[in-house]
């Protein structure tokens, strides 16, 4: 049943318009709204909603761990955002945060390194990336502006997924959320629309031999609980990364802490499937649709998950 709605959802999301002359965002506008009032809908009342949204839910998980009138701003703060349970341990891992001197590093990092400052001399900048590079014709990730950024300064390229990258990373999210910026990914023309359609597209179809798409988990299946994880919702799922895991903190070399694109990886190799490369242009143009569709938000990283 659940794959049925998938498809069909698919092929509603998919369909294409016909867009003004400059309006190049004119489709992923109509995405992201609809994904919006989908999504708030859906967690108006769980309970009342069941039949439409959680028919496989239990009775608990529908009255005591599921919140009532979820707003588009709490959005930001992804499962936690309407996981009752998971904000009361959330809650209480945020008064002594384990990134704290992770960001300190980064902050570190940043002033002892010229040719990092002169490439970012604004470090309020975690809401504004991936964009669409005009010029270049391509999706840019913040990842790989950074790694650009060192090699054109003959110093060598960072881990994509972890070690220094998350944590300079982590500096420019939380600059970004003390300023309270926004997510604000643009679609300057019909190239970078083509883009994000493509990242779109990579996002619905089903693929690998469980046949699961991130839709069928982040849209459909937001809310619902796999194991002890409740799944994320796709309107909010960018803003708060990089994003240290209490998983990956075992790891003394990645200290905890990793990139989105790290992240990325491991959730879509969950769905049976080989995932992109991390600086590949699937991988950014997922990125980049999914960024999109967290436009307006507030920033709201660093921040820690399971």
């Amino acid at each position: 049943m659940l794959l049925n709605i998938v498809k069909s959802t698919v092929l509603i999301t998919l369909a294409s318009c016909v867009l003004n002359a400059g309006e190049f965002n004119g489709q992923a506008e109509k995405d992201r709204i609809a994904l919006v009032d989908y999504t708030v809908a859906k967690f108006k009342d769980a309970e009342k909603n069941r039949d439409k949204f959680f028919p496989y839910s239990t009775d608990d998980e529908l009255k005591n761990n599921i919140k009532k009138d979820v707003t588009f701003k709490e959005l930001s703060m992804g499962n936690y955002a309407f996981s009752i349970q998971g904000q009361f341990s959330y809650n209480e891992i945020k008064d002594m945060p384990p990134y704290e001197e992770l960001v300190e590093q980064g902050e570190e990092m940043y002033n002892d390194n010229k040719a990092i400052q002169a490439c970012f001399p604004e470090t309020t900048i975690a809401g504004d990336y991936p964009y669409f590079d005009q010029k270049r014709d391509e999706v840019i990730s913040l990842t790989q502006a950074i790694n650009e950024c060192l090699v054109n300064a003959g110093q060598k390229k960072w881990n994509e997924k972890k070690g220094n990258m998350p944590i300079l990373q982590a500096y420019f999210a939380a600059e970004s959320t003390d300023a309270e910026k926004k997510v604000d990914i643009k679609i300057p023309s019909a190239a970078a629309s083509a883009a994000y359609e493509r990242g779109k597209e990579y996002y619905y179809t089903q693929r690998g031999y469980l046949k699961l798409s991130c839709a069928t988990c982040h849209v459909q299946g937001a809310g619902k609980r796999v194991r002890n994880e409740s799944l994320s919702q796709l309107a909010g799922q960018t803003t708060h990364f990089p994003v240290y895991r209490l998983k990956w903190g075992k790891d003394k070399v990645a200290n905890g802490l990793g990139t989105l694109e790290r992240r990325m990886e491991g959730c879509i190799k969950d769905q049976g499937q080989v995932p992109p490369k991390t600086s590949s242009k699937e991988m950014k143009e997922l990125l980049y649709f999914m960024a999109y569709m967290s436009n307006g938000m507030n920033v709201d990283g660093p921040d820690v998950r399971k």
